[in-house]
């Protein structure tokens, strides 16, 4: 059986609005040490279109770039076996306990970032209040990555549009 690991602590505070989980951190990711460490991933790029920002390389920039912006990051996966970088290998997993994040943040929507994070999600939340939204995967390996889709969902919640069009279950827009 291959080793268990480890993925990173959340990234939030008591002025986050919207958790954007993923399933797990790639290998590039965990060299880096932070979230969607792929220079060829789109959700940083994707973030500093959305805000018209720039966004810095590191670590901290990036966590003080999300938390301006009352955006809180964490993998639904928070340790497993897995094979390099391929969702598909993902065993012997432990999901996160997101009270730890909900019992701080006023959080309106959760984000999933790809189908493997909202098919974990399901496993534990599908009950959960609070809405929450499949989204086009930002990996590099996704070719039906669609931006259109995460702006629309940031809207919802970031800017106070229509709320209500974020639904829970599997709708994706």
């Amino acid at each position: 059986m291959p080793d268990i690991i480890h993925g990173f602590l959340p990234v939030f505070d008591e002025d986050c609005h919207v958790l954007i989980l993923g399933s797990f951190p790639s290998v590039k990711s965990r060299k880096v040490e932070f979230y969607y460490g792929n220079k060829q991933n789109r959700f940083w790029p994707m973030l500093g279109r959305y805000f018209g920002e720039q966004i810095g390389e590191g670590a901290l920039e990036r966590r003080l770039f999300v938390l301006q912006h009352g955006i809180a990051l964490w993998d639904i996966v928070v340790s497993c076996s897995i094979h390099g970088s391929a969702d598909a290998s993902i065993r012997n997993y432990v999901l996160a306990d997101l009270n730890e994040i909900l019992c701080v943040a006023p959080i309106q929507s959760i984000l999933l970032n790809g189908t493997t994070a909202f098919r974990l999600f399901c496993e534990q939340y599908s009950g959960i209040a609070i809405p929450y939204l499949c989204l086009p995967s930002t990996s590099p390996a996704n070719s039906h990555y669609n931006e259109q889709a995460w702006v629309t969902a940031l809207d919802a919640v970031l800017n106070g549009k229509k709320k209500n069009e974020v639904k829970n279950g599997d709708e994706k827009i």
